[in-house]
């Protein structure tokens, strides 16, 4: 259905747009504005705000957490602010041993997210 509505919506649009010169990031905002209401990127931003790893593997907890990461450009774009939003959202046990680690990037806490788990299930 979206498929049919965003290609209608297309065919309107394109009318006013130079697309010759249409850039990436005009044509997220065109389609953000039409289909991305303020109200869906308000609730998206709480929700991963309010992420937690709870029961989920540490590979769930990364997906859950990187698909949420573009809406909240403030947290994606400064490491630090990744690593800390990350962090406070794992379970306990696993955070104590990243905090441990002293990790000072977002990939490097994740790799040691995985090696955490992997040495709970031994």
């Amino acid at each position: 259905m979206l498929k049919a509505d965003a290609a209608l919506w297309w065919k309107g649009t394109v009318v006013g747009l130079h697309l010759e010169s249409l850039t990436w990031g005009e044509f997220k905002k065109v389609f953000f504005e039409k289909y991305f209401t303020v109200d869906a990127r308000s609730q998206l931003i709480q929700e991963f705000m309010s992420l937690r790893q709870g029961d989920k593997s540490v590979a769930e907890y990364v997906q859950q957490f990187e698909r949420g990461c573009p809406f909240v450009p403030a947290i994606a774009t400064i490491e630090s602010e990744k690593l800390r939003q990350f962090t406070d959202g794992l379970r306990p046990d696993i955070r104590h041993d990243v905090n441990m680690a002293d990790m000072e990037t977002y990939m490097a806490a994740v790799n040691r997210d995985y090696r955490s788990e992997r040495g709970r299930r031994i």
